[in-house]
């Protein structure tokens, strides 16, 4: 699959949101609301569940199923006060020691002014900073489109994964077409060069898992939940020091700086 077809595909009518992997792998899902501070974002789904009987915080961005679904949810771009709602759930996560999974389909963080006024920058990178200490196992699955900020606000997780017809990028090829030169006609070429795709990023060692869409199709996508439950107590297992060094351990090695 050509980069430009990944992107194409991560658009897809009809493919599964957050809210789908949910209903598939997490038994007794309690959703969880607001940021205590400003309000409650829609694009941003978090609760509490069990993953083959394992207790789990799930934060996911979701897109939404409709279209009166997707306009409610944004489509997708989170504003500030949804990626404090994910905090927030992250923190209580930690003080249980309860293991984090992530789900991430966004183009994007909202840039509209209100988010601006409300600290979006701010709010992604206090998700960021927070994520590299985090004392539970977080694991991040890009389900669709993983864009920007708006994807890596939810992605500093002990293992990334990715759809194989997903893609992760700084940018959007449109994005980055129209700034590189001025036309955004380019962007299959853009993508190209992004190098986006999950086979790009796995040689990189940007993500550590590429998962095959037939996995998702299969109804309780069974090898999708064992494969999660397997990585998280393999995480759940460790000490604090042991996992807050191999999570930076992951980091530091990315683009061939070593440890």
């Amino acid at each position: 699959m050509k980069a430009y077809d990944s992107v194409q595909a991560s658009r897809a009518k009809g493919r599964p949101t957050a809210l789908t992997y949910i209903a598939n792998l997490i038994d007794g899902f309690v959703e969880l609301h607001g940021d205590r501070r400003f309000g409650d974002d829609p694009a941003v789904v978090a609760g509490l569940g069990w993953l083959a009987g394992m207790p789990v915080t799930v934060i996911g961005i979701e897109k939404g199923s409709d279209t009166p679904d997707k306009v409610r949810r944004n489509f997708g771009s989170a504003n500030p006060e949804g990626y404090r709602k994910a905090l927030r759930q992250m923190k209580l996560a930690e003080k249980f020691r309860r293991p984090v999974l992530c789900l991430v389909d966004t183009s994007g963080a909202f840039c509209g002014i209100g988010a601006e006024e409300r600290g979006q920058g701010q709010a992604i990178a206090e998700n960021m900073y927070e994520l590299m200490t985090l004392k539970t196992p977080v694991l991040s699955v890009v389900i669709g489109e993983g864009g920007s900020g708006g994807a890596l606000a939810l992605a500093v997780a002990d293992e990334v994964w990715m759809l194989q017809d997903a893609y992760y990028s700084v940018i959007s090829p449109e994005g980055a077409a129209s700034i590189l030169w001025k036309d955004a006609k380019r962007a299959k070429e853009a993508a190209e060069s992004l190098r986006l795709t999950a086979k790009d990023l796995f040689e990189f060692g940007v993500i550590e898992r590429i998962v095959d869409p037939a996995d998702v199709k299969q109804k309780g996508m069974p090898s999708l939940k064992a494969a999660l439950f397997e990585a998280l107590s393999r995480y759940s297992a460790l000490s604090d020091g042991e996992l807050l060094e191999g999570r930076y351990a992951k980091f530091r090695k990315i683009g061939g700086t070593e440890a």
